[in-house]
């Protein structure tokens, strides 16, 4: 386990094994970027060519280790490029690449820039994230972990009010995206419906437990409460599993709460497609397809422990999406929890279906808000990419919602919602709504326009995150291969805008 602390100390006199320092771009070349003044002053007038011949550009991603020679106190000097822009976002990007450069040593002093408490937060979630891995399956998995014990963040302004907030604040968003990445990350055996459901239930036990801590309550819904309730869309997508889905419902209720956000997330816990079947190199990922459930309840726990003054419904429907004798067909109809019915037409489009239930229960609790997060279309990840989400919905939330990913350095952009796709969505000749169509562009679009349909009306936004839930490359920045946790850091920063 790594102890993380601040403090205020030259960079260039430190003690430790390794002393990161960061480098921009600009028109000489490179240069030291701030937090490292005093590196560069150690180095005087042999900096510059130094930084020349060992090919030093400063390009972000770039990483360079300079043995010191005594020339600073540190044995090690690591140069971690920032790029041409000295912001949060190339700050916390540097700050995840220099976590995984340096390896082997027990104790590190991290000298980015950090002189404000936004920057004091990119350091601290970047290099925590950065230095993240999951190895509850490796045999040794001290192997795996060359962390290092203590890292000392530097920063002129450690003592003051606001930097210790902003540092132990990232801390807590920094333990809820890591939460998210640990489940996206367990096989799917490993958490069916009914143990995501149960793991759910004992991190909100361990959150809650002891004096002064947060109160979040709970209530866990089974098949046979789900069957009681009318809700068809999680029944109709659970039924071909073996393993039964359920629905999780979180609650955090302050006192003095200035608004109500309700929080909906798609969790199915592995999607095969159904009857119609994906194909077999489409399955490898598919245990992420449950992202957006752990994205919005790991989101209500980081706004519970940092006690933001807003009330808090989350609901997270869990199914397994598979093929057996019982599966739901294409052409069958499902009366979905409130009434409507929907002609399912393509098996594989089930979370769709999940969140429909899950978005009405969200509207009986009059919230302000209503942001829902999954992992829901290819199409999405066609339109933008594997590193980008999608966001729509009503405008001025969809508005909200970017300015909250941008401060919390999570690539997004805004979609449409088309006014032809209602034509689309109420084309069944046989039910009030068509899950699917054959049309084969703008399959994203439709997707958002269903789920609009049961959201009453309340300003709601939509994340598709189907593109950078699950890295299945290498590591960049500060996100690591495998699950991202992406949309958790933006959640909990538009709670604070509605905390405002």
């Amino acid at each position: 386990m790594t102890s993380y602390t601040l403090r205020s100390a030259s960079p260039a006199k430190t003690r430790t094994d390794a002393v990161v320092v960061g480098v921009v771009q600009d028109s000489k070349g490179a240069s030291i970027a701030p937090g490292g003044e005093d590196v560069a002053k150690a180095y005087g007038r042999k900096l510059s060519p130094l930084l020349a011949t060992l090919g030093v550009t400063g390009k972000a991603g770039e990483v360079v280790k300079v043995p010191t020679a005594g020339t600073i106190t540190s044995p090690l000097l690591v140069l971690v490029g920032l790029g041409k822009k000295v912001d949060a976002t190339a700050v916390r990007r540097a700050a995840g690449v220099a976590a995984r450069a340096v390896t082997n040593a027990a104790t590190v002093a991290v000298a980015l820039p950090a002189d404000t408490p936004e920057l004091v937060r990119a350091v601290t979630e970047g290099y925590e994230l950065g230095a993240y891995t999951f190895t509850a399956y490796k045999h040794d998995s001290k192997k795996e972990d060359t962390a290092a014990a203590d890292v000392v963040l530097l920063t002129a302004s450690a003592r003051k009010k606001e930097t210790v907030t902003a540092f132990e604040e990232a801390r807590v968003v920094v333990r809820a995206v890591a939460g998210t990445r640990d489940w996206v990350n367990t096989p799917p055996g490993d958490l069916t419906p009914p143990k995501f459901a149960d793991a759910v239930a004992e991190a909100t036990k361990q959150l809650t437990k002891g004096r002064g801590a947060p109160k979040v309550g709970i209530r866990v819904l089974d098949e046979k409460e789900l069957a009681e309730l009318g809700c068809g869309g999680i029944l109709g997508v659970g039924v071909g599993s073996s393993a039964p889905p359920r629905l999780v419902e979180l609650t955090y209720a302050p006192k003095d709460a200035k608004a109500h956000l309700a929080l909906v997330g798609k969790g199915i816990t592995f999607d095969s497609g159904g009857l119609t079947i994906k194909p077999a190199q489409s399955m490898g990922e598919m245990k992420s397809d449950m992202a957006g459930a752990a994205a919005v309840v790991q989101a209500t726990f980081a706004i519970a422990e940092l006690g933001l003054p807003i009330r808090v419904t989350t609901y997270a429907p869990m199914a397994e999406n598979m093929v057996s004798g019982s599966s739901t067909r294409p052409g069958d109809v499902l009366t979905m929890y409130g009434g409507k019915t929907v002609e399912v037409l393509n098996t594989d489009a089930e979370g769709r279906l999940v969140l429909a239930d899950a978005l009405v229960r969200a509207t009986e609790q009059s919230p302000d808000v209503i942001l829902d997060v999954a992992t829901l279309t290819g199409h999405m990840v066609v339109a933008l990419g594997d590193r980008v989400a999608g966001v729509l919905g009503t405008d001025e939330i969809v508005d909200q919602v970017l300015a909250a990913a941008e401060s919390a350095g999570e690539a997004m952009w805004p979609m449409p919602i088309p006014e032809a796709m209602q034509d689309r969505i109420t084309s069944s000749k046989i039910a009030d709504l068509a899950q699917h169509d054959w049309v084969r562009w703008g399959g994203g679009l439709f997707a958002a326009a269903f789920l609009r349909e049961f959201t009453a009306g309340i300003p709601w936004a939509h994340l598709d995150i189907a593109g950078p839930s699950f890295n299945s490359g290498s590591a960049w920045g500060h996100t690591t291969a495998g699950g991202t946790g992406v949309a958790v850091a933006t959640l909990v920063d538009y709670a604070r805008t509605l905390a405002d």
